[in-house]
């Protein structure tokens, strides 16, 4: 999550928070945060601009310009990063977010193995039904072969007779 997203979620200003996270650094390796390049800063800008029909999906990306009108290049919370938080924003609104936050990563993890399970068990699914198919391919080649020695027999039993005929 972005440092500007968790900042509103936290009602806190982003430079507060990012404040908080400097005075605990220790607290936040790489693993847990990271500043974006500005390639991915100019990615994300671009596909949030395509949200902007809908507001209630467009996260509010504001720039600030430091000395020398350099930009500012967000931080991005991993999970391990979110749960860190906790320990640094102590007041009870933060708290209750990251409770929040927590919450709705396990439902992410608990759906997302739902849908690899759900994938798994259509791959297997698949692999039946081909297995199905090269049987009934065979059944179905069988059929005709019966078919086509009935219409043979047919066509010997109701031919024109030469040569002699009883009578």
């Amino acid at each position: 999550m972005l440092d500007r997203d968790l900042a509103v979620l936290y009602g806190t200003e982003t430079k507060f928070l990012n404040l908080a996270v400097k005075r605990n650094i220790g607290r936040f390796p790489e693993d847990f945060m990271f500043q974006l390049t500005k390639e991915e800063f100019e990615g994300l800008r671009l596909q949030i601009e395509t949200l902007e029909n809908d507001d209630s999906l467009r996260l509010q990306i504001a720039t600030s310009n430091g000395r020398g009108g350099t930009r500012y290049l967000p931080y991005v919370f991993t999970e391990q990063g979110v749960a860190m938080l906790s320990g640094v924003l102590t007041s009870d609104k933060a708290i209750a977010m990251n409770i929040a936050i927590m919450r709705a990563f396990v439902e992410i993890r608990r759906i997302m193995f739902l849908e690899s399970d759900l994938i798994e068990q259509l791959r297997q699914v698949k692999e039946r039904l081909g297995e199905h198919d090269a049987q009934l391919n065979h059944i179905y080649d069988a059929m005709e072969n019966l078919l086509d020695e009935k219409a043979s027999q047919r066509k010997w039993n109701d031919r024109e007779r030469i040569g002699f005929k009883k009578q």
